[in-house]
This record gives structure tokens, C-alpha cells and sequence, in this order.
């Protein structure tokens, strides 16, 4: 089997870590990290063998696979010039700044029988998969993803950093088009919007109330799932499912009305499923578990909650 060339754009936080599951992956080859900054890649490569370069530009045509984890206004770009240049790409969220540049590379992609799949890393994550089985209807969910505040990923407000993640999850299960969004939000610590709450309702009759916050005191990333005869308790973090449904005659009889299953799960590593699942893709052809579509409909989503609570902020100062 040939070696899928494979690189890395962005070696911040989360860049490394792709870098080292590149290097570590089977049927493929690091050929290098790229950074702007001399100091990021250098120290990188060095410890994972491999070249590193200060202009990305110099990669092109030279390998099979990319991920860009640099910072979103230079996702479009970036991923624009792999995929023109024949490489498979895997873009971190949000996929890009605007819908339209989104769609660009979807097209792109397609034209050009590429793979494009975007970072929703939580589609990888032990517990979300072992919920699939049981999600049936959604009637109600409730989505809490709280963080302490770090400088890293505020180029981006709250709602694109980490609500889209939920956002994702979410239109994903529920798969009904939206009818209204319902939001509102504020500053705390940067320029940009830190902590939000969301409002979904959906044309199927499912309503979603997300909160996202980058200004918590502790990390927290849950989503309760509520079903016409089922609930669904997801700790994201812990990767601890509890499924309470009614009880039936084939559950025999019991102390309650309900049987309650509490599954702890391995942890896993969810970000090493996801390049295996995109070098995959990039290997045979098939499409991407998150595809760029599905990425471009959470940004829309995001979108529309992040100019609710604009709107709802210059309201506000309007009548301070």
C-alpha cells in the first residue's frame, strides 16, 4: 500500500496534535509542518522527524492530504490552494469566514473529486457514538459546553468556537430544517461574544436550547436528549452515556416505572479516529463522515445565532 503524503498547516494548540496522529498513523508519511512562525514548526519537526517550512506554498503538489488548523480567515485560502493543487483536505472548524467561501470549496471539492472534511471532533466522540443506536425522534435537547477563558481561539466569538460543535451534533440528530433561532449573549473577558445561549426550533417540533461559555470555572460539555419515551444523559468529556426509558413487559417488573443504563465508556482518542477516517476517505474515495456540506449548514446556523445576539447587544447599549 502507498504511503499517503500527508502535512499539516497551523501548528498552534491543536495543530500539534494532528501532526503527532500524522506521524503516528499507519499508511502514511509526515512530510511536513508548515507555520508562519519559525518558532511554532521548527521544534515540532524536529521532534517528529520531519521538515518544516515557514510558507505553506512551498507543499503544494507535494502531498496527498492536508490539514489546516490555522487560524479560520485563513482556512479559505489555504484549503482553496490544496485542493486546486490535487490534495485531500481536512479543514478545522468553523470551515471557513462566510458561507459563500465555504461553498466555494465545496464545489471545488466536487469538481475536482477531492475529499473535504471539516473538524466537528466531536462526531468522534466515544459517547455521541454509543447515543446513536437510541436516537430515534428528538423531542428536546439541551446542550451545555462551559469553558475556562484562554486567549486561544478568540479569533472567533463563543458561538463559532465552541456552540458550533453542539450546533453540529445537534442538526445532525435532528434532521429537520430550522424554523426560528432565539439568542442572546455577551463580551465578558475579549471583544467577541463569550458566553451565548440558543434557542432552536426545528420543523419536526423539536426545540434546542444550547449554552456555550469560554468565561466558566470549570470545563463541562453535556447534552441531554429527550425522546417521547426515552432520556438520554451524555457527559462528552467523562464519556459516560445514561439511557432512562420506559419500562416495558419484556423489561420485567421493577422498583420504578423506568429502567435506567449507565454505560461508562473507554475513553478513546477522538481526534485520532478522524484522521484515520479522513486518510481513509482520502485513500478510497468515499465520502467524509463530516463532509464540507455539513460544515457549511453549522456555520450558516452559528451565523444566524452570532447576528441575533448582535443585534440584541446594540439593542441594549442603544437604550443604556
Amino acid at each position: 500500500m502507498q504511503k499517503i503524503r500527508a502535512a499539516v498547516i497551523g501548528v498552534g494548540y491543536l495543530g500539534r496534535f494532528h501532526a503527532q496522529k500524522y506521524a503516528q498513523a499507519q499508511g502514511c508519511e509526515l512530510i511536513a509542518v508548515a507555520d508562519s512562525r519559525a518558532e511554532a514548526c521548527e521544534p515540532l519537526a524536529a521532534e517528529l522527524k520531519t521538515r518544516a517550512t515557514t510558507d505553506y506554498r512551498s507543499l503544494l503538489g507535494k502531498v496527498d492530504a492536508v490539514s489546516v488548523a490555522t487560524p479560520t480567515p485563513a482556512h479559505f485560502g489555504i484549503a482553496r490552494d490544496f485542493l486546486e493543487a490535487g490534495a485531500h483536505v481536512l479543514v478545522e472548524k468553523p470551515i471557513t469566514d462566510t458561507p459563500a467561501q465555504a461553498r466555494e470549496l465545496i464545489a471545488l471539492a466536487a469538481r475536482l473529486g477531492r475529499v473535504l472534511q471539516v473538524g466537528h471532533l466531536e462526531r468522534f466522540n466515544a459517547a455521541i457514538l454509543a447515543a446513536e443506536p437510541h436516537l430515534n425522534s428528538p423531542r428536546f435537547v439541551e446542550c451545555h459546553r462551559l469553558a475556562p477563558y484562554r486567549e486561544r481561539g478568540t479569533d472567533v466569538n463563543v458561538v463559532l468556537d465552541l456552540m458550533i460543535h453542539d450546533i453540529d451534533i445537534v442538526q445532525t440528530i435532528v434532521g429537520a430544517p430550522i424554523t426560528s433561532i432565539d439568542a442572546i449573549g455577551t463580551p465578558v473577558f475579549s471583544e467577541g461574544i463569550d458566553i451565548a445561549n440558543a434557542r432552536i426550533r426545528f420543523a419536526s417540533g423539536c426545540v434546542a436550547n444550547a449554552t456555550a461559555s469560554r468565561v466558566s470555572l470549570r470545563t463541562e460539555r453535556k447534552m441531554r436528549i429527550f425522546e417521547d419515551d426515552a432520556y438520554l444523559s451524555l457527559d462528552l468529556q467523562q464519556k459516560i452515556v445514561t439511557l432512562i426509558r420506559k419500562r416495558t413487559a419484556a423489561d420485567g417488573p421493577g422498583p420504578l416505572p423506568v429502567t435506567i443504563e449507565e454505560q461508562s465508556l473507554e475513553p478513546g482518542d477522538a481526534l485520532k479516529a478522524e484522521i484515520d477516517s479522513f486518510l481513509e476517505c482520502a485513500r478510497g474515495g468515499r465520502p467524509p463522515v463530516v463532509p464540507g456540506e455539513a460544515g457549511l449548514v453549522a456555520l450558516e446556523t452559528a451565523m444566524r445565532i452570532t447576528e441575533q445576539v448582535n443585534r440584541s447587544l446594540e439593542a441594549r447599549r442603544a437604550r443604556a
